[in-house]
């Protein structure tokens, strides 16, 4: 499936335009900025890029200039200026840049969310699930509106105020996530919000396997944590993200060892180790088919890129 949201955005002009210029200040050449901000990035690419398996954490993606795809199980998401994507889980996916160039580079942002800080503001709001909303979807994509946009851009003003951001990062953090949840994405938050509901036990599965990822497990005692048979909660594990329990640990493994590799510059058997893997054939063998080429030949593609 090939989902193509529209973007009267696009075609907005000046406000786009100071979010695009507010990132392209701090974000100077092709990469990705981890900001004195928590949980706040900046991305810049001069050109299309080859897709990348990576983790999209529970958070919003803003892209103020060019394109981007991601390839979220069977289904295609593509978004541009002025589009918000929200990812409501922890999900594996396949994303790269569709649209850019020397002049005009794709610039970008991603803002992580607390699920414990989503569901006191929602309470604060006195909002509340019910049982008529829609089907919960582990990535949403909606226009950006003005204000949430406003708060972005004042958001990334405050790298220049360092004695100010970390008395007021908090405060915008905060204003952003209440015009989510009294905005187009207000729906997906609300599942996570919702105390007991089939998407927040698969979100608490998704946050134990990301934090024991090199641990050994039964899929029938995480079902038992999440409260659901294990045929139940297999089914719903796959269809929110697009994956089984196991095929999401070894992804995590996986992306885990190659991270390792990339900057601490370990060799292919210490990091299939410290991941979890036993055999290291069989580290080999999943990583090459996963990322396409076997570890070392990997990670030497990835620093000459």
């Amino acid at each position: 499936m090939n989902r193509r949201v529209s973007s009267p955005a696009e075609v907005r002009g000046a406000p786009m335009d100071g979010l695009a210029q507010a990132i392209a200040r701090f974000a100077q050449s092709d990469g990705d900025y981890a900001t004195a901000i928590p949980g706040l990035s900046l991305h810049r690419r001069k050109g299309p890029t080859e897709p990348l398996h990576c983790i999209f954490r529970l958070g919003l993606g803003v892209v103020a200039q060019g394109h981007k795809q991601a390839l979220v199980g069977k289904e295609v998401v593509n978004y541009g200026p002025g589009q918000s994507m929200l990812t409501s889980i922890d999900l594996p996916v396949i994303s790269h840049v569709t649209r850019a160039s020397a002049e005009t580079p794709m610039l970008g942002l991603m803002l992580t969310l607390d699920s414990r800080d989503i569901v006191k503001t929602a309470a604060e709001m006195q909002l509340q699930a019910s049982s008529r909303l829609p089907s919960f979807a582990p990535v949403t994509v909606e226009t950006l509106d003005d204000a949430l946009l406003g708060a972005m851009v004042r958001l990334i003003g405050l790298l220049d105020q360092p004695d100010l951001a970390p008395h007021l990062a908090p405060l915008l953090k905060q204003e952003i996530l209440v015009r989510l949840l009294a905005g187009a994405h207000r729906v997906q938050l609300l599942h996570l919000a919702a105390n007991g509901s089939l998407s927040q036990h698969i979100a608490r599965a998704v946050t134990w396997l990301r934090q024991n990822y090199s641990a050994h497990f039964q899929v029938d005692e995480l079902a038992g944590h999440a409260h659901m048979s294990p045929s139940t909660f297999r089914q719903h594990f796959r269809s929110i993200t697009g994956t089984s329990p196991l095929q999401y640990q070894k992804q995590l493994r996986l992306q885990e060892a190659r991270q390792l590799m990339l900057s601490l510059g370990i060799d292919a058997g210490s990091a299939a180790v410290q991941v979890g893997y036993e055999s290291a054939s069989q580290f080999s063998r999943e990583y090459s088919r996963l990322f396409g080429a076997p570890p070392q030949q990997d990670v030497r593609r990835l620093r000459l890129a």
